[in-house]
């Protein structure tokens, strides 16, 4: 068993339009780092990187967000126009393909690595899902790409207890909102204080741990706030199965946030998880790619976590 590396040229298709952060490029940028540093050759590719089902995304969504969704992203398509959900969010013709496949991946990794066909697994999918409300989506994201696996691992495959975790700088509203008062699951989460979304501060469940830190927060602290907040409920709950809501913006040189970490911090925050999981999970992580907005910084951030992963 080793790191699979989930992503499918369809996550491509999904544009906002020039000048977007949440672009393509990111994509690029991060398989031509793993290619120039030679960490490609550690991770396995799978074969298949499913589109979801209807019924993966009911994991997370309702019934008529999912209708509603859909029928504004055929407009896009018989338009062959771009159409603006917020000032934020866009669809174009690509995008539905580029969601069904991100949250496709998400519920694959998911299964294979219950499976045990991999220890582990990195999606590195778009458009990114954490701020997707059950019926709502908003800041970039249309499905909520975790959630949607978390939910798989318990409503389908059976896991009794799973933790997500979110280190993106922008508090994940939407998986709270999904998750919150779930008892079969835990989220720990940090983010930039007084930052889009605006929310966070209250949790909305006793199953939230939400850390909120102030701009310009560098990763020594954020490492002590993991140790005290984190990792004592983590180890309290013992997680089944761990995901991850792997944004890197909260990275020192992206100026989407106001946070200080480089990819050390990186590097420490997934070693912790992994021992968490080697302890209480079998060593089962997934991990699906959120934020991260100058490409180097991404790339390199990215690189960081799969070493970990990996153990390279």
């Amino acid at each position: 068993m080793s790191t699979a590396f989930y992503s499918h040229p369809d996550c491509r298709g999904h544009d906002m339009g020039p000048g977007h952060p949440e672009c393509p490029q990111r994509l690029d940028a991060i398989e031509d780092h793993l290619l120039s540093t030679g960490l490609d050759i550690a991770l396995l590719r799978p074969d298949d990187v499913p589109l979801a089902k209807h019924s993966d995304l009911m994991q997370a969504h309702s019934e008529g967000y999912l209708l509603e969704l859909d029928e504004f992203m055929q407009q896009a398509v018989l338009t062959g126009e771009h159409r603006a959900l917020d000032p934020d969010t866009t669809v174009c013709p690509g995008t539905r393909q580029a969601m069904l496949r991100a949250a496709g991946a998400a519920v694959a990794a998911t299964d294979a690595v219950i499976d045990g066909t991999y220890r582990n697994a990195f999606c590195a999918i778009r458009p990114p899902g954490h701020h997707a409300t059950r019926s709502e989506a908003m800041g970039f994201c249309f499905y909520n790409n975790v959630c949607i696996a978390a939910r798989h691992a318990l409503n389908v495959r059976g896991l009794k207890r799973v933790a997500i975790i979110d280190f993106d700088v922008h508090h994940g509203n939407g998986t709270e909102d999904i998750v919150a008062g779930d008892e079969r699951v835990l989220m720990c989460s940090f983010f930039q204080d007084q930052l889009y979304p605006y929310s966070g501060g209250v949790p909305m469940g006793d199953n939230m741990v939400n850390v909120p830190v102030p701009a310009y927060t560098r990763g020594m602290d954020v490492r002590e706030l993991i140790d005290m907040y984190w990792i004592p409920r983590l180890e309290a709950f013992k997680p089944e199965m761990v995901f991850i809501s792997a944004g890197f913006d909260a990275h020192r040189e992206d100026d989407l946030g106001q946070l200080g970490l480089v990819e050390a911090d990186y590097t420490w925050i997934t070693q912790r998880l992994v021992d968490i999981a080697d302890r209480y999970s079998k060593g089962r992580i997934v991990s699906c790619l959120e934020g991260g907005y100058v490409l180097s910084a991404l790339a390199r951030s990215v690189a960081a976590h799969l070493r970990v992963l990996a153990d390279v």
